[in-house]
Parts: structure tokens; sequence; C-alpha cells
């Protein structure tokens, strides 16, 4: 299996941030990357821009690192288009705090928040009820504290907050791109 066919997941991304110097988190250049396909597309040679930005180099260090940038916007794309409604935000996993994960939580909200807000109020106008809804509870996310306490209870509703962005980030997609991805034929394909 090639570089391009792994998943890319939080701590695969997070590593390659680390070797190119940057302790930043990939979340909210995750959220801002889901955004900005789920509302008009992003070239892949501008997402390798963006990245090196962020990371503060001119140039991924070397050609594997370049593809896996690749591959993490082709796999937001592909989960963000796919049928299966599959879309998972690039956020760190159950090896991190809990803590750690609402933070991870809070910057992909204020990522994709901030390529919302940079759309201006046009394509807001035309967005339904429920998108615009779900973007307020995003609202909330983005400025709810993150230091939380390891309990069953929190881990719940960190879990619910995460499902509530997911469905937030595809209501954005598919209402953007009409007719994909095509959720009544997954739908009656699964049902039983």
């Amino acid at each position: 299996m090639s570089l391009i066919d792994e998943r890319q997941d939080f701590s695969t991304i997070a590593d390659l941030f680390l070797l190119h110097g940057s302790m930043q988190s990939p979340a909210f250049s995750d959220g801002r990357l889901c955004a900005r396909l789920a509302m008009h597309d992003i070239d892949p040679a501008v997402w390798l821009e963006e990245v090196c930005e962020v990371l503060g180099v001119e140039q991924p260090r070397d050609e594997p690192t370049a593809e896996r940038f690749l591959a993490w916007r082709r796999q937001t794309l592909e989960a963000l288009s796919g049928n299966e409604l599959g879309y998972e935000p690039l956020l760190p996993d159950e090896l991190f705090s809990l803590a750690e994960r609402a933070r991870g939580l809070k910057e992909w909200t204020q990522g994709f928040l901030e390529v919302v807000q940079d759309a201006g109020e046009e394509p807001r106008e035309r967005w339904s009820t429920a998108l615009r809804e779900a973007l307020e509870d995003l609202e909330g996310i983005a400025a709810m504290p993150a230091d939380l306490e390891e309990s069953a209870e929190n881990e719940n509703d960190l879990f619910a907050l995460v499902e509530h962005v997911r469905m937030a980030a595809m209501l954005l997609y598919t209402e953007q791109h009409p007719g994909k991805p095509q959720v009544e034929d997954a739908e009656s394909t699964t049902r039983h």
C-alpha cells in the first residue's frame, strides 16, 4: 500500500507538522480544508501552498510529505462527496486526553467557521434554516472551554459535539453541491 492509499489520521499529519518545526495542531487546518472543499473546492496546489504557509515553510520537506498533504485533501473531498456520508473531522483520537480532544474540536471548528465567515453574507442567504442553525451551534462549540475533566459524561458530550460538527460539515457540502452525494441512493441501498 502506498502512502497515498493510507488513511491520513490526526497523528500522522501532526507528526508531519512537527517534522516541519510546527507545534500547531492540524485540526484548525482541517477545519479550513473541510469548509473550503464544502463551499467551492480548493485546488491541490493551492492547498499545498496553504499548508506550507501554516507551517512557515516554502515547500514540503520532500515528495512523500507533499503526497501525504495532498492525500489529506483528497481523503477529505472523497469523504464529503461519498454516498456513505462517512466524513470524519481530523481530530485527536482516544490516545489523547479528553481536554486535548476538546481543544482539537474547538480548533477544528474555529478553522471551519473562519472560512464560512470569509464567504460573506450572500451564500448564507441561500442556506437552509437547518444549516444556519447548525453553524450557529458551531459558533458555540468554537467558544467552549476546552479544559474538560476526564469523565464518562464529558466523553459522551464530546462524542455528541463531534457528531454535530461532522453533520454540519456534510450538510454544508450537500447544500453547496446539490445532488452530491446521492444521499437518497445511499439510504435505499442500506435499508433491508
